[in-house]
């Protein structure tokens, strides 16, 4: 081709409105002079790619790519300049010489074959007597949403679009390359087998054109009409410019209408979405043959904030909603979910309930993730096992939701519902993002305490309150000593994370907590809403007063161990003086705390250590 001239370029842009250029790629909201959305270009969930209708130019200030509407649809669909300019040309009515360079690119002959292919998809339907038509009346579409949809009828012939392409001087190279046409295998050594050539893919079918954001026609996808033909539904395949892993039926004019209501519904089929906008809903699209990928999640979080799944009620379909939320949730985007009742598709239902009722059905839809946690729980959570197996269900979604404060309030719908606590909760949604087996983090009903087990609870508890009220107390016993003294469990990892702070100054909660096991976290927020006061003194001493119980207490289990060896020793118990010794002061029989008198109801004195190797103080 020529080069294009300058005067024309200019034409061209000053007719390009590149707000609605970009607006088919991504939402746009009106920023002063500017429109703001989130960049096409780069990952990002704060809005910094501007496009100044003024200037007719885009600018990201997080990628820092920008420019022209040219530019714009360069990057998106990657185009040449001149290809951008004859695109944009045609679109605002500019007429821009061909010149006499080489003939169109394989690219605009794909699109120009599809344009054929439609337009014999769409006269077949006019054919007198015609089956299409028939079967499109059974399923309450009549003539004017059958114009509005632009469905079409291929007759069981081999060559109707085959011919019809030929006559346009397409080449059956491009017909195949679109997907519209399938080669013939020839016989084995046979070059001139009058049986080689090309013939229709779609042959006895109802037509949908799929079509992307700027409505250029990109694929099709054929219903069987005929009940012994199989498949029953029939898309073209992968094409250079189909992708169905990106492709959803509804577009372009489901745009507008995802923008006016500010969420996009997702159906499985062409039928589907017809029902769909039929009944009001024009934000609904659908998938072409394939479930939903991140490649959708990632061209809808660019166009709206929330999504609304339709799926069916039985197993299959519940099952397929939580696949759906694994490539949603990632992408921030708000997800409800639509339950239709067994047996229905939108179709069957708008065809029994009417228009009002399925749209109220979307209007009114939950939040899918409320879905979840009703199924996982209706399975029972009255056992500590079932409780971790409904929690370990839910978890592994809740892990992919980003905003802290939507993850936090269905951590604690789901813990209410389970009838666990949040830190438990929170301990398994942990261990999925870590990637560690999230029903060992949820920890099993407790057994009941004995009266000892349970002064030294309330001692330990009594340590970490006066370190949790005054952190700055921490620093009287270096760490090493500290995590010594303490037993394994919550209380010593709530020492080595109060040693691990910089500063002794208030502590944050929330932070604080989120890095602690389940255990310990509990812990800590009862600590926190400990009715009486405690001031600083008496927080003081009680900690002086548990640290020299925690002292004598290793004391007393050190005493214990070496009686135990002399008492497997037998008569040969001298080696174990040797190894151990002079331990006289382990042996004391003066082993009772100092404490002060309100603390000495929890730690009774014993007579003498050696008494038994398995008491406890209480």
């Amino acid at each position: 081709m020529g080069r294009i001239p300058d005067e024309i370029i200019q034409q061209v842009l000053d007719r390009v409105d590149i707000v609605d250029l970009v607006g088919r790629h991504l939402t746009l909201k009106k920023s002063g002079r500017n429109y703001l959305g989130l960049c096409p270009f780069h990952g990002e969930k704060t809005p910094s790619f501007n496009v100044n209708p003024e200037r007719n130019s885009f600018y990201c200030f997080g990628c820092q790519k920008g420019g022209s509407a040219f530019t714009f649809l360069m990057e998106m669909e990657n185009l040449t300049f001149p290809e951008a300019v004859r695109t944009l040309g045609r679109e605002c009515g500019v007429e821009i010489p061909e010149g006499d360079g080489p003939r169109r690119s394989d690219t605009e002959q794909l699109y120009r074959a599809n344009e054929i292919a439609q337009a014999q998809y769409r006269s077949g339907l006019t054919t007198p007597g015609n089956p299409g038509l028939a079967y499109l009346a059974q399923r309450g579409i009549d003539e004017e949403q059958i114009a509005q949809f632009e469905i079409g009828f291929v007759p069981d012939r081999w060559d109707t679009v085959a011919n019809a392409l030929r006559a346009e001087g397409i080449s059956p190279e491009i017909g195949t390359q679109a997907g519209l046409l399938i080669e013939r295998q020839s016989s084995a050594g046979n070059s001139n087998d009058r049986s080689s050539g090309h013939y229709d893919r779609l042959r006895g079918r109802v037509t949908f054109p799929i079509r992307d954001v700027r409505g250029r026609i990109i694929g099709f996808g054929g219903r069987a009409i005929g009940e012994d033909q199989q498949p029953k539904y029939l898309n073209t395949p992968e094409t250079p410019l189909f992708r169905k892993r990106e492709a959803l039926y509804g577009y372009p004019n489901a745009l507008p209408a995802m923008r006016g209501e500010g969420r996009a519904v997702i159906v499985e089929g062409y039928f589907d979405q017809i029902a769909l906008c039929r009944a009001g809903v024009g934000s609904a699209v659908a998938t072409c043959g394939t479930a939903l990928t991140p490649e959708h999640a990632r061209d809808l979080q660019r166009r709206t904030r929330e999504v609304v799944l339709l799926f069916d009620g039985d197993n299959a379909g519940q099952n397929a909603l939580v696949k759906a939320l694994t490539i949603l949730l990632p992408h921030g985007l708000r997800v409800r979910a639509v339950t239709l009742p067994e047996n229905d598709d939108p179709d069957t239902f708008l065809t029994r309930e009417g228009p009002a009722a399925l749209e109220n059905l979307v209007a009114t839809a939950p939040e899918a993730l409320n879905r979840v946690i009703e199924r996982a729980t209706a399975r029972g959570h009255n056992t500590a096992w079932e409780k971790v197996d409904a929690v370990t269900e839910v978890a592994e979604l809740l892990a992919l939701v980003g905003n802290a404060v939507e993850r936090g309030d269905y951590v604690s719908r789901l813990a209410m519902a389970v009838g666990t606590d949040v830190p438990s909760v929170n301990a398994v949604i942990r261990a999925q993002r870590t990637g560690e087996d999230p029903r060992e983090a949820m920890p099993a009903v407790p057994r009941k305490l004995s009266s000892a087990e349970a002064a030294d609870e309330r001692n330990l508890t009594n340590l970490i309150r006066s370190l949790i009220e005054y952190p700055g107390l921490i620093d009287r016993i270096p760490r090493d000593e500290m995590s010594a003294l303490l037993p394994d469990g919550a209380a010593q990892e709530v020492a080595a994370a109060l040693h691990a702070r910089s500063g002794t100054g208030a502590i944050d909660l929330d932070p604080f907590c989120d890095r602690l096991s389940a255990p310990a976290a509990t812990m800590v927020r009862k600590i926190a809403v400990a009715n009486d006061e405690l001031d600083e003194p008496r927080a003081s001493q009680i900690f002086d007063d548990m640290i020299r119980w925690l002292r004598k207490r290793q004391r007393r289990q050190k005493s214990a161990e070496f009686q135990d060896q002399l008492r497997r020793a037998g008569h040969d118990w001298r080696p174990v003086l040797e190894t151990r010794g002079n331990l006289s002061s382990d042996l004391s029989p003066d082993l009772s705390p100092d404490l002060s008198p309100d603390l000495k109801p929890d730690i009774e004195p014993q007579p003498n250590a050696s008494s038994s190797s398995t008491e406890h103080p209480t």
